[in-house]
């Protein structure tokens, strides 16, 4: 029993401690307030802040994107026209609302049927064709 008490004594202590070392000069530590060590914090903060404020900008930007259809409403377009204020239309089994949308409340401006949003859809595309060919051609005419 002794051996195996001296073996692993033997096995679990570290050689290292047996060994003997030159003594050595212990190396300073760099300088906290090194100009090199203070540009580095600087950098790697206004590296932090800048991912900060782009992450940010850019939750601020594409929260614009409507939410996926969840059962029979779904929302179909919606356009902000204030720092706070929406106008967002919501699709109800085949009936449209146009809602103004505020922090503290919300307004049915306008309701109409799901076949009248296609047919001014189809308006507007065909007065996008007439915008960009008037462009098409105003610039044509400008051309020397």
């Amino acid at each position: 029993m002794l051996k195996h008490f001296c073996l692993f004594l033997l096995l679990t202590c570290p050689l290292a401690v047996f060994a003997e070392a030159e003594p050595r000069n212990p190396i300073q530590p760099e300088s906290v307030i090194a100009a090199e060590s203070i540009t580095k914090m600087i950098t790697g903060l206004l590296l932090v802040l800048a991912i900060i404020l782009i992450v940010a900008w850019l939750l601020k930007r594409f929260a614009n994107i409507p939410a996926t259809a969840t059962g029979h409403i779904k929302i179909v377009a919606a356009a902000s026209i204030g720092q706070r204020e929406r106008v967002v239309i919501v699709e109800i089994g085949e009936t449209h609302l146009v809602l103004g949308v505020t922090p503290g409340q919300i307004n049915t401006l306008h309701s109409m049927e799901k076949t009248s949003l296609h047919a001014t859809g189809q308006v507007t595309e065909k007065s996008g064709e007439q915008f960009s060919e008037v462009l098409k051609n105003s610039i044509s005419d400008n051309k020397p």
